[in-house]
């Protein structure tokens, strides 16, 4: 697609955004990856039609805010990117244009009180948690309320986990086959922190000596997708200090802190930290990743009993990363898998950060199809690698009557090493679909 952006005005993000809308051919392609066009069906909500609007946006032919309302409504989720023949980097025109338009937009006063509010809680795990304490309260008020506010709700979890603390340095009782630093990240940390430790467990258990740089902190995504560019710096530039030249790897066990985590040279492009950034990037790998590229030093024995497992996708990790097989294959080492794809996989299930307040009825509307559809597989369990996911997954079939186990691929790996079951007795369901 020819331009006329004047390049320059952007700085350095400027030609990455022009050699996107340039890839784009305008084929389609994208069309029936997309999310948010599967459920709207309007061409401006497909990346080709987004394409178009930044640009004219871009050229300075089109007003801000006529392109924002389709603009905002875009997952970030990249399954474009998995379609596109033509090699066209959507997240290099997406993520800085939404940073640019976000210094010159002008946001209705709830608006931008919401978004502080998840700004100044999220990327922050004390704050983080005691927002779960006070919103675990006021629930009856927010299903009152509706809109955002409800759609809050239904995610709250009935119950946090303990507080964990992480040891700086976690040794293996055997060979030392490598050395990496675990990002901790800070909403998994509230919510799930048995994620973490899973990790840490299965790594040592392979020979792998983890460290847990204490500096370290959120990797900057929440705020990078909604624009803050500043904000995700600041937070981005502990992660440079913190881990260095400490480690061989800095792994992630959540797709969306590695998907932006690799992402660090465009977030610093044209800045004195560009070139750390970059090679931080260059080091940051999945767990499931690096777990299947070093190879399992010690197979994982068999599971307690058979279980039918349906692996889930993380758009993040599959799409931004590339990372599908790996995960795959570390599952199917375990005896007593069934590994199930499930229908559509490809496609986004409808969480995406603050994706689920921003548009709660198109989150919703994914959440929904994606739950029914690992319905259909007649799994006992679900597995992925990104916490966004799994709590979309565990509110929709919890709606749906059928809450079954949604479960990180190191906790099966950890499970089937400590000879735990996938799913609790009396829990496993009747197979079929809903």
């Amino acid at each position: 697609m020819q331009h006329r952006i004047p390049v320059e005005r952007y700085g350095a993000s400027g030609a990455a955004m022009a050699r996107a809308v340039e890839a784009c051919v305008h084929c389609g392609f994208c069309l029936p990856a997309c999310p948010t066009y599967r459920v709207l069906g309007e061409e401006m909500d497909s990346p080709r039609g987004r394409i178009f609007l930044m640009k004219e946006v871009l050229e300075g032919a089109l007003p801000l805010e006529e392109a924002l309302p389709f603009v905002d409504r875009c997952l970030g989720c990249l399954g474009c990117v998995t379609a596109c023949p033509s090699g066209v980097n959507y997240g290099e025109l997406l993520t800085p244009f939404r940073e640019h338009a976000e210094r010159s937009r002008r946001r209705a006063l709830p608006d931008r009180l919401v978004r502080w509010l998840v700004l100044q809680s999220l990327p922050y795990p004390g704050r983080f948690r005691w927002a779960l304490v006070l919103g675990h309260r006021a629930r009856p008020l927010l299903q009152r309320v509706g809109g955002r506010l409800q759609a809050l709700a239904a995610l709250l979890p009935d119950r946090l986990p303990p507080q964990q603390g992480s040891p700086a340095v976690v040794q293996t009782a055997g060979e030392v086959r490598a050395r990496v630093g675990v990002l901790e990240g800070c909403v998994q940390r509230v919510l799930r922190p048995a994620i973490h430790a899973a990790t840490v467990r299965v790594l040592a258990r392979n020979g792998v000596e983890v460290v847990v740089p204490p500096g370290q902190g959120c990797c900057g995504a929440l705020a990078m997708h909604a624009g803050e560019g500043d904000l995700a710096r600041r937070l981005a530039a502990r992660n440079l200090r913190a881990f260095g030249d400490l480690v061989d790897a800095v792994l992630t066990n959540a797709a969306g802190c590695g998907s932006a985590m690799r992402e660090y040279g465009l977030l610093f492009a044209g800045r004195p930290e560009e070139g750390a950034a970059r090679e931080l990037a260059e080091r940051t790998r999945d767990v499931s990743e690096f777990l299947d590229q070093l190879g399992l030093a010690a197979p994982p024995p068999s599971l307690p009993a058979r279980v039918r497992v349906a692996y889930h996708d993380a758009c993040h990790l599959a799409h931004a990363q590339g990372v599908r097989d790996a995960p795959r294959k570390l599952l199917r080492s375990v005896p007593n898998v069934d590994l199930v794809e499930i229908p559509d996989g490809d496609v986004c299930c409808g969480s995406a950060g603050t994706y689920n307040l921003e548009h709660p009825e198109v989150a919703a509307e994914l959440g929904r199809r994606k739950a029914q559809a690992v319905l259909q597989t007649g799994a006992e369990a679900v597995v992925t690698g990104n916490l966004g996911c799994m709590v979309q997954l565990e509110a929709h079939l919890r709606a749906l009557g059928r809450p079954l186990p949604v479960l990180h691929t190191v906790e099966v790996l950890d499970r089937a090493y400590a000879g735990e079951p996938l799913v609790p007795a009396g829990r496993r369901p009747s197979a079929g679909g809903s």
